[in-house]
């Protein structure tokens, strides 16, 4: 999503400190929530999960668009097949996700989900027409590697669900691409309204066949999963008007050392050598892609 704000700049300037605890309080957050996300695919459908964020969901983007202008002028879209789309490949990101982590590990899962970054560069190439630095041919290379390193195909260590993180990657790159494409003409209001409403209605098609009625612990775990998905979003637009999106940039990846630090501590998850090196590899590489120029 596009996110703008008139007051970001003057914030920016006076509070970054701010912002930037804010966004890794979010990331904190998004990590709790695929942890408890982990949990619950165990025994509930992906696609019940998925229908009950979205129904959530639909209730923060009324909010959204009753404090901008109302539902009316948040409705009209310059672009409404591309809002369509990019709202069909935010359920398949979440779905993919959640899939991945019922057969991966927390760590595992957002090593190879953080290569979105460096997918989204080669599209925004492609499809965009954007030029690559040097600079980020290299991120490129270095975070394939540490693809390769994660996976070892070939060594007899593969495992086929491993490509699952890598598709919801490369699925949320896409998505990346249309966001961009979109804001140039739509509102944040008109963009949160047809991701909500075409997400729900998508997500709810797949959901109710799979339903499965869940033990009221897991309805109470499914509740907070969609609650918390919104609270993080709300600090992360908080943030954007505390510090520039390039200074937070770099902070978003603290959500894969959460992801770890909960993978270790509460599934007693073990990344071995080759997944942590593979993990730190691409680490830098999207670090090092979004490094502001110096010469």
């Amino acid at each position: 999503m596009t996110r703008k704000s008139t007051a970001a700049p003057l914030a920016a300037a006076q509070h970054p400190r701010l912002g930037i605890a804010l966004c890794l309080l979010s990331m904190l957050i998004f990590a709790c929530q695929d942890g408890i996300t982990k949990v619950l695919v165990r025994h509930l459908p992906v696609a019940e999960l998925v229908m009950v964020r979205y129904w959530v969901f639909v209730l923060f983007a009324l909010i959204v668009c009753r404090s901008r202008g109302g539902l009316r002028a948040a409705s009209r879209s310059a672009s409404p097949w591309q809002q369509v789309v990019r709202a069909v490949l935010g359920v398949g990101e979440i779905a993919l996700f959640g899939l991945a982590l019922r057969y991966l590990g927390l760590a595992e899962t957002h090593a190879l989900y953080a290569v979105f970054p460096l997918m989204t560069l080669g599209l925004a190439r492609a499809f965009l027409g954007e030029r690559m630095a040097g600079r980020q041919w290299l991120a490129a290379a270095v975070g394939f590697a540490g693809t390769l390193l994660i996976l070892r195909p070939g060594l007899g260590v593969f495992q086929p669900a491993a490509l699952i993180p890598l598709a919801a990657a490369l699925t949320f790159a896409f998505f990346n691409i249309l966001s961009r494409r979109i804001g140039q003409t739509d509102s944040f209001a008109t963009t949160t309204l047809y991701m909500a409403v075409v997400g729900a209605v998508a997500a709810t098609g797949a959901g109710l066949p799979a339903w499965v009625m869940p033990t009221p612990r897991e309805a109470v775990l499914m509740c907070i999963v969609a609650v918390s998905g919104v609270i993080a979003q709300l600090l992360l637009i908080q943030a954007l008007n505390y510090a520039q999106a390039s200074t937070l940039q770099p902070f978003n990846y603290s959500l894969l050392a959460f992801a770890t630090v909960i993978g270790v501590v509460v599934f007693g998850e073990a990344p071995g050598l080759w997944s942590l090196t593979g993990a730190l590899l691409i680490l830098l590489a999207g670090l090092y892609s979004i490094r502001p120029k110096t010469l």
